[in-house]
């Protein structure tokens, strides 16, 4: 049935805690590196097992639904005109999508168990989908923190159905990544002080999407043309070559406007065009500030001079973050420093 509403992965584990798990998660956070994600720290004990979040849980059926991209998701890198946006928000939001496969295959499952209770999760709870993933045996966490299949390579959208009943636990996948640091060495702010730990701080992902302000001035040329997230860790990942577009759910196809969108367009939005262009899909949460912030960016590292004009527009944006990522950009393009009154 999983595989009929459209998931390529499902395992099963206990719900227990895993004091491994738990330690490495405390560590993570003592060191800060959640930067300012601080609903990690804040439910802790929840996220730390199933149980924690519900106590009645006796297993977890861990799911994955492929969003594996048609081409070379780092085809754009160095075009002056195009903008990068990571594979996964290029087509509608996957909250949407997986939950509501998530809630059709638990409805199936209450049919057949009418005592049994189910809880369905994506993303947004207090929920380690990755580690749950691998205890599934549905993939591994690889040296980049992500899950990976065999099957699926890298890209795979990570759901969870906790349940009350003791379904048989699958076995534990195996790491496969071997000497392999390809994920490592493509990393263009250095975000993994050691392999299998991710410093979110550093990550392209978090700075263009959970950060707020400005983004720290040492970070903003290894931004180059991403806007939106960062695929250069997974994309490299050479169990990629296993990953195929045609197992990619219905609903997740990109838009083609996304695909290779020009940077000049974004520059442009105010909010209410942004809302509009970016319905349904991941991007409208960020807001139309932190994306046009992104987009500056960009275009202060891209050296298109065709790029100063709109640029030089947002200098007097009402935002002040978005204000100073125009006078960045716009002194990149060879503009003069604004005078500063006062």
């Amino acid at each position: 049935m999983a595989r009929e509403l459209g998931f390529v992965a499902c395992g099963f584990t206990g719900a227990g805690g895993d004091p491994l798990r738990s330690e490495r998660f405390e560590e993570w956070l003592g060191e800060g590196r959640h930067g300012s994600m601080e609903w990690m720290e804040c439910r802790k004990l929840q996220r730390a097992s199933p149980q924690g979040l519900w106590p009645e849980a006796q297993s977890v059926i861990a799911l994955g639904m492929s969003y594996a991209p048609d081409g070379d998701p780092l085809a754009l890198e160095g075009d002056d005109e195009k903008a990068r946006i990571s594979v996964y928000a290029q087509g509608r939001d996957y909250h949407d999508v997986v939950k509501k496969a998530l809630k059709a295959l638990a409805r199936w499952l209450i049919e057949r168990e009418p005592q049994s209770e189910l809880k369905v999760f994506v993303d947004t709870a207090p929920v380690m989908e990755k580690p749950l993933g691998q205890a599934a045996g549905i993939g591994w966490q690889g040296k980049h923190t992500n899950l990976v299949s065999r099957e699926h390579g890298s890209w795979l959208f990570l759901g969870a159905i906790y349940s009350t009943l003791p379904f048989a636990p699958d076995e534990t996948h195996r790491d496969l990544c071997g000497n392999c640091r390809a994920c490592q060495d493509a990393c263009p702010t250095d975000a993994f002080p050691t392999p299998y730990k991710l410093d979110a701080r550093r990550c392209i992902s978090y700075l263009t999407i959970e950060h707020k302000g400005p983004i720290p001035e040492e970070f903003r040329e290894s931004l180059g043309n991403r806007i939106y997230g960062c695929d250069d860790c997974l994309a490299v990942c050479p169990w990629n070559k296993f990953a195929d577009a045609a197992h990619r759910h219905i609903k997740l196809a990109p838009r083609e406007e996304l695909i290779a969108p020009r940077l000049a367009e974004f520059l442009e939005f105010d909010d209410a065009g942004f809302r509009q262009f970016f319905s349904g899909s991941p991007i409208k949460r960020v807001g139309r500030n932190r994306f046009v912030r992104n987009c500056l960016y960009a275009a202060g590292n891209s050296g298109n001079a065709e790029l100063l004009a709109p640029v030089e527009a947002l200098r007097g944006d009402e935002d002040p973050v978005v204000a100073e990522a125009a006078d960045w950009a716009a002194r990149k393009l060879g503009a003069k420093p604004q005078s500063r009154s006062g």
